[in-house]
């Protein structure tokens, strides 16, 4: 059988058994942890019929007030 090097090695100091659990538990829950998934690159604007669902914007004089009134 080969000899299995331990995960955790103290170098200096002299930590209590409650340290090295919290330690322990440190280091197993980064381990296990997933990467962040990268998001799905946009094909093209052109194509994203998002667009589609707002009403368009009509620029001009007090407009900016406009756009916080409801709109029926």
């Amino acid at each position: 059988m080969s000899e299995q090097r331990p995960l955790l090695r103290v170098v200096r100091g002299n930590p209590s058994d409650a340290e090295l659990a919290a330690l322990t538990a440190v280091v197993a829950a980064a381990s296990a942890a997933k990467a962040p998934e990268q998001p799905k690159a946009r094909t093209s604007w052109w194509g994203d019929h998002a667009t589609a669902l707002h009403k368009p914007l009509h620029p001009g004089e007090d407009a900016w007030r406009a756009s916080g009134l409801p709109q029926a």
